[in-house]
């Protein structure tokens, strides 16, 4: 009975078809891409509801008879061809019951794909960007030992992204450089190539907002570190090698800089590079990377000089609030906290909102309490303050933000006593401007410890 039910829902499906298609006028232009002649165009919509029927009915050798027809006649007459192409494959590869015949059906199902592109290239939404990707996609599921064909297809699904929208699609950035960074672990590609492919789509992920791109970015850079590609010891090899051949290039040494302080190198070679890019090509970026590396060998005089000079050409906001931020921590580690102050200041008057600016001023603060008066150890009342509002604000730093709460417990551990503010007729909880120090003039609340 379900039989029969089938056959008649079939017969009268061909009917409604028929009658349909004696309604169309296909001599109208608009039907050209389906034949050259009226009949070949009828015959070819016709193939084409067949070719769906014959998918949707698991009659896996009519479609393929009305797929072959569609794909040699009108090859660019519509997307559904191809849809319902992948799915007759994807249902025969599922089906085959040996590995050769399977073989040929993931083959023909990667041909649909390559047909596809030279019908539809440009279109729009379904273009060469949306069949690369789906192909790169097919490929790594049924070929993941083919490790050459992943990189192919899945470089030219990525690069076509960008070609065809304007910027790179960031998962499908991801799955590759994770394919790339799974073939160096395995000493199947090179340093060099990974190196290479990081430093050509991390900038994709610059200025990412989103959630979800934020969580890929950090999946694309913690794949690049986890890999020990970017190694010092990698890095100095590649470029002392490349850079001995080509010592004046400019793209070369912004990507050998970039690199090797993501890496947080501190070799002399890093620092001689850092210097002739700096030369070579002036920025806040590139100072910020010198005065970060000499910081951190203490050498805080030349630091200061990068810092100085970025400054004195910085017209951006955010560069230079980077820049006195950097001014304001090296300030901290020299104990020149009068010039820590500033900066400090400098980099509210730009962002309030910066929890750099009271993590300096808070540890500026404290350093004023150096005697044993309560004018002197009251300065913790505002180093407390400072530092506080400082840990509410650095959230996005954690490493920071915990340093901030550290050292807020210890200033309010060494308030002044309820018995040294008495003596000062002084009472929990009044206002209180602080006359010493770094922190003269500033304005706090009296608290015991």
């Amino acid at each position: 009975m379900k039989s029969l039910k089938l056959i008649l829902a079939a017969a009268f499906a061909v009917v409604g078809i028929s009658a349909m298609a004696q309604e169309i006028n296909y001599d109208d232009p608009k039907y050209a891409v389906w034949g050259e002649n009226a009949n070949e165009r009828r015959d070819n919509m016709l193939n084409n509801q067949f070719l769906k029927e014959a998918v949707d009915n698991k009659n896996y050798p009519a479609a393929s008879k009305y797929l072959n027809v569609l794909l040699t006649k009108c090859p660019a007459a519509s997307q559904n061809i191809y849809t319902n192409g992948a799915k007759l494959y994807k249902n025969l590869i599922n089906k085959a019951e040996d590995e050769d015949t399977k073989k040929v059906y993931i083959d023909s199902l990667m041909y649909l794909y390559d047909v596809r592109l030279k019908a539809f290239e440009t279109h729009k939404k379904y273009g060469k960007d949306y069949i690369l990707n789906r192909k790169a996609r097919e490929f790594y599921s049924y070929f993941p030992d083919d490790r050459e064909g992943i990189r192919k297809i899945f470089q030219e699904a990525v690069e076509a992204s960008n070609e065809m929208k304007g910027k790179y699609d960031l998962e499908l950035v991801g799955i590759y450089f994770a394919e790339l960074c799974a073939d160096y672990e395995n000493d199947i590609i090179s340093a060099e190539d990974l190196i290479a492919a990081y430093d050509r789509y991390s900038p994709a992920f610059d200025g990412v907002e989103e959630e979800a791109d934020i969580e890929l970015k950090n999946q694309f850079d913690s794949a690049f570190g986890q890999s020990g590609a970017a190694s010092c010891e990698n890095l100095e090899t590649l470029f002392t090698k490349k850079l001995a051949e080509d010592p004046e290039n400019e793209a070369l040494l912004g990507q050998a800089v970039a690199l090797m302080s993501r890496a947080n190198c501190q070799s002399d070679f890093f620092f001689a590079t850092a210097e002739k890019y700096y030369e070579i090509k002036p920025s806040s970026e590139t100072a910020l990377f010198l005065a970060q590396g000499f910081q951190a060998r203490e050498e805080f005089e030349k630091a200061m000089k990068y810092l100085s000079e970025a400054l004195a050409t910085e017209e951006d906001s955010a560069e230079k609030e980077k820049l006195y931020v950097r001014i304001g921590l090296i300030s901290i580690q020299s104990k020149n906290y009068a010039e820590a102050v500033k900066a400090a200041n400098e980099i509210k008057a730009i962002n309030p909102e910066n929890g750099y600016a009271y993590f300096i001023l808070g540890q500026s603060y404290a350093a004023s309490a150096n005697c044993s008066e309560l004018k002197c150890q009251a300065c913790y009342w505002a180093a407390f303050d400072m530092m506080n509002k400082a840990a509410g604000l650095l959230a996005a730093e954690p490493s920071i933000q915990e340093s901030a709460k550290k050292m807020a417990a210890s200033f309010r551990s060494a308030f002044p006593t309820k018995e040294e503010c008495f003596f000062n007729e002084l009472q929990a909880g009044a206002a209180y401007t602080i006359k010493h120090g770094f922190a003269n003039g500033v304005s706090t609340t009296v608290r015991f410890r």
